[in-house]
């Protein structure tokens, strides 16, 4: 170990970014497309054995072209002076490499690992069995390793009515995929399991419930009017849902996307009803209250008809129902979690920070920084995380400049304090190709491998 005690320049800076998703990868895109900074060299580090986070396994497998961004995103592990280190976890020591470790041996850490988990209803009922997050299903439906092969298959087997809550593109994909096809879903990278178990569930009834207004939902058009374009699935809307209140009328009259989307609400009120093997009810102004349940789980889901008022606030009308249901997905919103020794924001579930820098007590952390979701909480879509990791770079740089960073106190190569399998640039590779065999053999582009050991097998480092 050689102790350096200097401080960098930008043609000698070494810089570690934990997350391997977009905020990361366009964080190190961004510091090696800077002035003078093509000498600089970048670890792009992540848990997982693989790269790309939310749009390998968050973005659903259906839309095709939006994961293709990933192809855009692995261009950039070709640049020099890059690496990708998966399979590290970093965390107190606990299980992984401390952060406090690897800022030994790097001038600069950034944060971009995300929002990984999910907010709850709060409310009665909600840890029954048969209760589950949207980020839990999503996560089974790509792939994800943390996800096990047979995580949902009984589940899907038994549940003739499912009801999802939320309105935003991620319960729309969830309330798509539950009721697509196989045919609809075979070109995609999804594992057999999963293909499988849609296939053989047994849900004929999908509910997508939100406690505001058509007008207030915040999935996109073209992800909503899909809905309605499914093979063997009808969608079917209250006609009362459709009547806009003053503040809803406002909204519609001044976004276009809100108009867009009350239009294609509006089409399926008035179209016949069609006689398919599935039915997807959407429900406005629904808030759910409490699940109701016993041993063997959820049973059914008491909602609360609202009502929006003229400035827009929502409240409950004191009109009750009992839905049966038997699977509840929520999907209110992602979430981040702290990570040991960093300063974090509880209530807003970010990392505190000043333009990516990180703050704590006393102010900026020297040489610690954050991007993506982690920073700004989870809003905004894939390129949004290019102009935020364009930020942090530049207060990166600028501090960098005026002598700002802690000098790095080890010059060897990071890697020596990593224990454990590590995934790096050429493992990655070999497991993409894996994955497009994989897929060959079913003619699709490609078949993700959902197990984690299998992809340490496949991109452990060889001699």
């Amino acid at each position: 170990m050689t102790s350096a005690m200097r401080s960098a320049s930008r043609d000698d800076l070494r810089v570690a970014i934990i997350g391997a998703g977009p905020a990361g990868m366009y964080a190190a895109e961004a510091l090696l497309a800077s002035d003078h900074c093509q000498n600089a060299r970048v670890d792009v580090i992540d848990r997982l054995p693989t790269p790309f986070g939310l749009v390998r396994y968050g973005v659903a497998p259906d839309h095709v072209s939006i994961r293709s961004v990933r192809d855009t995103l692995d261009r950039i592990l070709d640049r020099p002076g890059i690496r990708f280190l998966g399979g590290v976890h970093v965390d107190d020591g606990t299980r992984g490499i401390p952060l406090d470790l690897l800022r030994a041996s790097y001038d600069a850490v950034v944060l971009t690992y995300g929002a990984s988990t999910d907010r709850s209803l709060a409310i009665p009922g909600e840890d029954l069995a048969g209760s589950i997050s949207a980020t839990e299903f999503v996560r089974w439906y790509t792939g994800h390793p943390d996800s096990r092969p047979d995580e949902f298959t009984s589940l899907l087997s038994r549940a003739s009515r499912i009801a999802v809550i939320g309105v935003g593109n991620v319960a729309v994909d969830v309330v798509r995929i539950l009721a697509k096809t196989r045919a609809e879903l075979e070109h995609t990278d999804m594992p057999e399991h999963v293909l499988a178990a849609l296939e053989e569930s047994a849900v004929r009834e999908i509910y997508l419930m939100g406690r505001r207004g058509p007008a207030e939902a915040a999935w996109t058009t073209k992800e909503l009017r899909e809905l309605g374009e499914l093979a063997d699935a009808s969608v079917r809307v209250d006609p009362r849902d459709i009547v806009l209140g003053p503040s809803s009328a406002a909204l519609v009259a001044d976004s276009k996307v809100a108009a867009r989307n009350t239009a294609v609400i509006d089409q399926w009120v008035n179209q016949e009803a069609a006689h398919c093997s599935r039915t997807i009810h959407v429900r406005f102004f629904t808030k759910p209250v409490r699940l109701e349940g016993g041993a063997h789980g959820v049973e059914s889901v008491v909602v609360e008809r609202t009502e929006i008022s003229e400035s827009g606030s929502v409240s409950g009308t004191g009109e009750f129902e009992t839905i049966p249901i038997d699977v509840v997905i929520r999907s209110v919103g992602y979430r981040g979690i702290e990570l040991p020794g960093v300063p974090f924001d509880v209530q807003r579930g970010v990392v505190p920070n000043d333009q990516g820098r990180v703050l704590g007590p006393n102010g900026p952390i020297r040489g610690l920084y954050t991007s993506g979701w982690i920073k700004r909480g989870p809003s905004g879509i894939i390129g949004t995380n290019k102009k935020d990791a364009v930020e942090t770079i530049k207060a990166l740089l600028e501090d960098l400049d005026a002598g700002h960073l802690p000098r790095r106190r080890d010059d060897s190569d990071p890697t020596s304090v990593i224990t454990g399998p590590v995934v790096d640039t050429q493992g990655w590779r070999r497991i993409d190709e894996a994955e497009k065999e994989l897929g060959a053999q079913r003619s699709r582009s490609r078949t993700t491998i959902h197990d984690r050991e299998a992809a340490l097998r496949v991109g452990a480092p060889r001699d």
